[in-house]
């Protein structure tokens, strides 16, 4: 909305008023870079939800024809890792899921707008559901263990 009331400011200036001479441009390139940089920190909603066996992502933009919506879901078993990237003002969270195919799979979620609190909020979160899954595969070593001795 930014870049269309810039363009509008821009011509009415240009044809019109004729009020700023020589900062005219800067009525579009403002908003533009705006734009970009609004683009390159990825998608704003991210919602998150550990509740019963299944993990589930969604990740979406406020613009729908910006970027593509992304949601998945899987049980919580699946689950080995996760990794919170962050550059300057980036943050993306790598989800690697087993996969019966491949061995495992990597999900990439941008959470640049979540707060502080949120983001430790999703850390202590997954590192329960990891820290389980870490300890029933240990068990199930054990148990195998035990039954091949």
């Amino acid at each position: 909305m930014m870049v269309v009331l810039g363009i509008v400011a821009y011509l009415v200036n240009k044809y019109r008023f004729n009020a700023i001479e020589h900062g005219g441009s800067l009525l579009i390139m403002v908003p533009v870079l705006m734009l970009i940089t609004f683009h390159l920190a990825g998608r704003q909603i991210f919602e998150y939800d550990s509740d019963g066996e299944a993990l589930n992502f969604k990740n979406r933009n406020i613009i729908p024809f910006l970027d593509k919506a992304l949601h998945d879901e899987f049980p919580k078993y699946k689950l080995i890792k996760y990794d919170i990237v962050r550059i300057l003002f980036i943050k993306r969270l790598y989800v690697t899921v087993s996969s019966k195919n491949s061995g495992s799979t990597i999900l990439k979620y941008e959470i640049s707008y979540l707060t502080r609190k949120e983001v430790n909020d999703l850390k202590l979160s997954l590192n329960k559901v990891v820290k389980a899954n870490k300890e029933k595969k240990d068990k199930k070593t054990d148990d195998d263990r035990r039954i091949f001795a």
